[in-house]
């Protein structure tokens, strides 16, 4: 039998060995690859592969023990002994057998059952923290006939046979498995076409935690939204209110990338700047993009604006000034990385007429005013906003290049001189928001400005000022803003303050980006490991996934709901680091589309010994391997292995700045002497074979350095209930 219910569980991984040799394979014909047409074997791979959380085969992924039984429940251990399909688990009027998966997981479940009456499948309102804690009012309500509750997509899938007045009916049900219906693109979904390898196993981990949940959020277009009663607004469903079903058809094609892989089942610009690059530097699912954009696009008011979100939004005015102009850095992002020049032709008036929308807002005090409070359910989007002043000019300068770079538009070209006063106008009025006392910018003119009586120095705007460069000729404040903002770290993350209690991996994947952008790579590094670490390993998290956000004292709740139910733990906005470790940590950089053009400036930091990564284009293949190692004669040398597309060229920033073209490179940097660097042509015999002619061996002596201890955040609870919304 088979039930639609779209969810997460964890799965086991069954048979890799023997499975993996069954996929059928299309490897590419050259080092590059297309993003219509994703290979089915990993591009690079190696020992790396072991952190892939994907599961080798999709379609029959079975739970991996039986977490609790309850009630009149026999044989519960059948469902999880696959070996034996003649043994059955019978379950008596209010029993409840609740199983786990090794991973978070998403699809149809599928058992073979004998007759029954009723039979209640569901997840649980939340993971039980401690094995001898169970909540009752997990249970479902009670249900007529065949039902399913989707209320969370936690570690756990709960089989649940309802008591109905006397009735005695049993239900018997074995050979239970989950066919996983997320990341329809691929049917190898271990076929990644990036990776990434270091020194910390726990930085390994986050990488593959944000590339899986990248995975997961994307979706067929067919199985989206879960949220009803907003889809009623849209297609009049007559289905009870509060249910909970995964079938709006929210895109045109045959995969988009949505912003959760449980709740928001739908295409959020907001997610663009975060898991747009992680898509593309780890399984390229580019088609899964360009739906996305699409929907929203296709749903672009007349004014020029573009919609909150996808469909179901967009038949209601839903906007927001900060989202829109995400869907424009999206447009960015998946120009970069895939050089579909006809899609751009196709949309370039509707997207200058979205960039002219927003940059109308930029009035004579240099600042962006928002007209809508509408952004990442934090409170104080309102009035001259410095988050939304720093994203206008990052699009703005983008905006520049895509005109001139690639569409070569003679129209906006002749528009320049008036963007470039906006643009300087916006340097200017920066100053306003600054906070000399207190080495941040605050949130916007007024009440939540500097001073004020909400005052707040934002997360997310002070990110976004060193993101985007507005203030990229003052170094020292670049470097004070980013040692603030890691002065407010607590155990858990980064808090971000605009919005009290919370700690957001949307924000703080931001704050990574920032204190790359300031030259604080040690920084960078310190955050992953620090608050995703906390998501892979702390209570309540799924080990495998990226969360949405929680509360500031490490609770899973996430202080926008009041139920912790509510929160997603697969949300692409908080896949900071998957992008993060290779684009700024290794500094692989696309400077023109596919990497024609590129820079690679790789930052070891003070926490690793050695790293590597890579991803690719349709150009080819981009591989950094970066490690410290000794020689006998010249004692400690960091060595750079530099593989970039032939055909392509770029500069390395290793010391000096060397200009070089595409194929194989390596550099040599003499701690010892100095810092001294050479380049050392490649000579196409392979890294171990070039380390042993050149003498060099491991840095036996590094050791990594102690990590800070911070303080537990302290929950304001009359805030924690002001900020609660309600709706989608």
């Amino acid at each position: 039998m088979k039930m639609i219910l779209y969810d997460f569980f964890d799965y086991v991984l069954l048979g890799y060995n023997a499975l993996v040799t069954q996929v059928a394979s299309i490897v590419p014909t050259s080092n590059g690859i297309s993003h219509t047409s994703l290979p089915r074997q990993a591009l690079f791979p190696g020992p790396w592969e072991e952190y892939i959380k994907a599961p080798a085969e999709k379609s029959r992924i079975r739970p991996k023990r039986i977490f609790r039984a309850d009630g009149s429940v026999s044989d519960s251990e059948a469902l999880v002994n696959w070996q034996d399909s003649s043994i059955s688990t019978t379950l008596s009027p209010g029993g409840l057998v609740t199983l786990e998966f090794a991973e978070n997981i998403a699809g149809l479940p599928e058992f073979v059952r004998g007759a029954f009456k009723y039979l209640t499948i569901y997840i649980p309102e939340h993971r039980p923290k401690r094995k001898d804690i169970w909540s009752e009012d997990s249970l479902p309500s009670s249900n007529e006939a065949l039902d399913t509750h989707l209320d969370t997509h936690q570690k756990h899938l709960n089989i649940h046979e309802e008591k109905f007045g006397n009735h005695t009916r049993r239900i018997s049900i074995s050979s239970l498995y989950i066919n996983c219906t997320a990341f329809p693109s691929n049917p190898n979904p271990r076929a990644y076409t990036g990776y990434f390898a270091s020194s910390s196993s726990l930085l390994n981990r986050i990488w593959y935690s944000g590339a899986y949940t990248l995975q997961l959020t994307t979706i067929d277009p067919a199985e989206g939204s879960a949220l009803i009663d907003f889809n009623r607004q849209v297609d009049n469903n007559t289905s009870p209110q509060g249910s909970w079903y995964n079938n709006f058809t929210i895109g045109n094609g045959t995969a988009i990338t949505t912003d959760g892989a449980k709740r928001d089942r739908m295409a959020y610009p907001g997610d663009m700047a975060i898991a747009v690059p992680g898509i593309a530097v780890s399984t390229y699912d580019m088609v899964a993009v360009r739906t996305a954009l699409d929907s929203l696009f296709i749903r672009q008011y007349a004014d020029g604006g573009l919609p909150y979100a996808g469909p179901p939004m967009g038949y209601h005015d839903e906007f927001s000034d900060t989202y829109h102009l995400h869907t424009l850095l999206g447009v960015w992002n998946y120009i970069l990385y895939t050089d579909d020049v006809r899609w751009l032709q196709d949309h370039w008036g509707a997207y200058l007429h979205a960039f002219e929308h927003s940059l109308s807002k930029v009035d004579l005090t240099g600042l962006f005013h928002v007209t809508s409070n509408h952004d990442w359910l934090r409170p104080g989007m309102t009035g001259h906003n410095l988050e939304a002043t720093s994203l206008m000019y990052h699009v703005l300068q983008l905006t520049y290049r895509l005109a001139d770079e690639i569409i070569k538009d003679p129209y906006a070209k002749a528009q320049f001189d008036r963007w470039k006063s906006v643009g300087d106008r916006m340097e200017r009025g920066m100053e306003i928001l600054w906070c000399e006392d207190l080495g941040l910018y605050g949130d916007n003119v007024g009440r939540r400005g500097c001073g004020g009586s909400e005052e707040a120095l934002p997360q997310d705007g002070n990110s976004w000022v060193l993101i985007s460069g507005i203030i990229a000729n003052n170094t020292d404040r670049q470097l004070l803003i980013s040692q603030n903002l890691r002065k407010r770290w607590t155990k858990y993350g980064a808090p971000a303050t605009e919005f009290p209690n919370v700690i957001s991996p949307f924000a703080s994947s931001f704050e990574l980006l920032a204190h790359c952008a300031a030259g604080n790579h040690d920084a960078a590094v310190e955050l992953t490991q620090l608050m995703w670490g906390y998501m892979l390993d702390g209570e309540g998290f799924t080990n495998s996934t990226c969360v949405e956000g929680y509360r500031i004292d490490g609770d899973i709740q996430y202080p926008a709901y009041w139920s912790s139910a509510r929160n997603s733990h697969a949300h692409g906005w908080s896949t900071g680091p998957t992008m993060v470790l290779l684009t700024e940590i290794l500094g692989v950089k696309l400077e023109t589309p596919l990497g024609r053009k590129w820079t690679v400036e790789p930052h070891l930091t003070k926490w690793l010994k050695d790293a590597r990564g890579g991803f690719a284009t349709r150009l080819g293949r981009f591989e950094i391997v970066l490690r410290r190692m000794r020689t006998p004669t010249l004692g400690r040398v960091e060595v750079l292995d530099v593989e970039t597309p032939r055909g392509s060229g770029g500069k390395v920033v290793f010391g000096p700045t060397w200009d070089v073209e595409g194929g194989k490179n390596r550099f040599m940097k003499y701690l010892d002497h100095g810092g001294m660097v050479e380049m050392v042509m490649g000579k196409g015999k392979g890294i171990e074979v070039e380390d042993k002619e050149g003498g060099l061996v491991e840095d036996e002596e590094w050791v990594e350095p102690e990590r800070e201890e911070w303080p537990v955040g302290v929950v304001d609870w009359k805030a924690l209930e002001e900020n609660y919304v309600t709706g989608p």
